[in-house]
């Protein structure tokens, strides 16, 4: 399986940016669609956005589109996620996971490997 780090989070004001990272380790990371779910505190993990492998194709929920874009550098073996215009309601635990296929789905039975988490917190 693929390995994934995440980082990048942080504490923003509601309004403000953030950049995700996640780094990836192994030669097959090009092979992986790659998505980006988040968890808020006391509810459930959620699909946030979702890139294919050469990055041509993108989906976002509906509580981020427009504000967030996915993208990735294969070179790098790197995932990113801008988050632009950021409420508290964004708040939540970040997590990216690769799949062989694209997929929208918020259950780890669906992806291949998922890193450990960065926390986002957006105050008021």
């Amino acid at each position: 399986q693929v390995q994934l780090v995440e980082s990048g989070g942080g504490l923003v004001q509601a309004g403000g940016s953030l950049r995700l990272s996640c780094a990836a380790s192994g030669r097959t990371f090009v092979t992986y669609a790659m998505n980006w779910l988040r968890q808020p505190p006391g509810k459930e993990r959620e699909f946030v956005a979702a890139i294919s492998w050469n990055g041509g194709s993108t989906y976002y929920s509906d509580s981020v589109r427009g504000r967030f874009t996915i993208s990735r550098d294969n070179a790098k073996n790197t995932v990113y996620l801008q988050m632009n215009s950021l409420k508290p309601e964004d708040t939540a635990v970040y997590y990216c996971a690769a799949a062989k296929t694209m997929s929208r789905a918020s259950a780890w039975a669906v992806y291949d490997s998922w890193g450990q988490g960065t926390q986002v917190t957006v105050s008021s």
